[in-house]
């Protein structure tokens, strides 16, 4: 016993040697309990390091030691993670020939699996045909499933679920609502997700932040600002929970989108005297809301505050920069800074170079826009519709409109679809030369093409 407990704490001390610990006790006579194996493989696992716990339990099993129902389930989660679920079955196989009856947790497991692969319908019908045969999941298993089907974008169903579990005597939870709430605003439909909140409230089901930031950030990306504030202020008169950073940060980003930065600043400084720290979403935000709006002399002074908090500014706070400073005609700043970005080692996205590009053309220098535009091309750039529009719209205000209809049927050549603001720049310049026959031609398209 005294050598177990000696084994037992080198391996809370070593965890740098958990693997050697582990083949150390695969020579051990007799070895020790299944339970020891089981706490290094678990301890191993929760680090990632799958490969290495398949490749022990194979030495343990070719030692002759059997695997537990913990030891396997660790096993099939492994083999999950790795995307092998057919080996992760496999286990299971293995499982049911010993004569153990496989536990929730285990079931549980094989689904979650199953869900983060993308194989939501193999899930589903797991799960179906183990209830057909009597065995009852709990509120976790219902929360992947959920979950999966939320990622996958089958809302309805997971709605459909949610109705089902009722049935199924398992008590919904806030977990659940959260998910399915937070999928229907993602899919716009804020009316149904507020439903399913009210909903809670009948059950008797709290809300959490997250449910309230779910929603919040549902009212305003459908405008719905009063609907995102009415919200913001209930959460924590009605229910006593208090907004967090992410809260706030939604709704300054709501206020700056709106172009009430006035409320947006407000509610930056109720931070302060909340004691929140903002982070770099919530910066970008304000930033980006006060470049929009002009005001331009508190921009900086909040670079310098997001710094001073050590929060490092990321490629989105250039880009929100670069897009303020050419917006409002301070393009030779704009080109200085982005030429710090690269220094600094930070990698511009195809969104700073459309910036720069769309700046460049709209202060003339349409040379300097195609020679970025060029280099993106050779260098294999996954150019959008967004940056060639832009490039198109350079050349149409110098009006060289064939260079701008050659670029049109480039970017299709390029798999790159245009859209309706492709079209209709092209199409507003040829009416403009009186080219009326090529702008109709264009039109026509256009309307084939359901754009119109």
């Amino acid at each position: 016993m005294l050598s177990l407990f000696r084994l037992r704490l080198s391996f809370s001390h070593k965890a740098d040697n958990t693997v050697s610990s582990f083949l150390h006790m695969l020579h051990m006579n007799p070895p020790p309990p299944i339970t020891l194996f089981g706490e290094i493989l678990g301890s191993l696992a929760k680090k990632n390091h799958c490969f290495t716990v398949i490749s022990l339990s194979r030495q343990m099993e070719f030692k002759g030691i059997t695997p537990n129902m913990v030891t396997s389930t660790i096993l099939i989660n492994c083999f999950c993670h790795l995307g092998r679920i057919n080996f992760a079955f496999s286990v299971l196989g293995n499982i049911l020939k010993r004569g153990y009856h496989p536990n929730t947790i285990t079931f549980t497991t094989l689904i979650k699996g199953m869900c983060h692969n993308g194989e939501i319908s193999k899930a589903m019908h797991f799960h179906d045909d183990m209830i057909a045969k009597g065995f009852q999941f709990n509120q976790v298993t219902y929360g992947v499933l959920i979950n999966g089907l939320c990622k996958a974008g089958e809302t309805k169903a997971a709605l459909q679920l949610l109705r089902r579990i009722e049935e199924l005597a398992v008590q919904p939870n806030a977990v659940m609502y959260n998910t399915i709430i937070y999928s229907l605003c993602r899919d716009k439909l804020i009316t149904d997700a507020f439903d399913l909140y009210s909903e809670m409230g009948v059950k008797r089901i709290s809300p959490s932040v997250v449910t309230y930031n779910a929603l919040i950030h549902g009212f305003c990306v459908a405008g719905q600002l009063k609907n995102a504030v009415g919200l913001f202020n209930e959460m924590e008169l009605k229910n006593n929970i208090k907004p967090d950073v992410h809260s706030y940060s939604i709704m300054i980003n709501g206020f700056c989108k709106a172009k009430r930065v006035d409320e947006a600043l407000a509610l930056f400084d109720e931070m302060h005297h909340k004691k929140l720290i903002p982070n770099t979403v919530t910066y970008n935000s304000l930033l980006d809301g006060l470049f929009k709006a002009g005001r331009i002399s508190y921009v900086w002074g909040l670079v310098h505050e997001m710094h001073d908090r050590g929060h490092s500014a990321n490629i989105i706070t250039y880009t929100s920069l670069l897009d303020g400073l050419c917006k409002n005609h301070h393009l030779d700043k704009a080109m200085v800074l982005f030429m710090k970005i690269k220094d600094r080692g930070i990698q511009p996205d195809i969104h700073t170079y459309t910036v720069i590009i769309d700046g460049l053309c709209k202060d003339g220098r349409l040379k300097n826009a195609q020679e970025i535009f060029q280099v993106l091309m050779s260098e294999g750039y996954n150019l959008d519709v967004r940056t060639y529009t832009v490039m198109i719209n350079g050349y149409c205000k110098e009006g060289l409109l064939d260079e701008a209809q050659a670029l049109l049927s480039k970017m299709e050549d390029n798999s790159c679809t245009p859209n309706a603001v492709t079209f209709e720049t092209i199409i507003h310049a040829l009416f403009e030369k009186n080219e009326n026959d090529k702008a109709e031609r264009l039109l026509r398209e256009m309307i084939a093409r359901g754009l119109l």
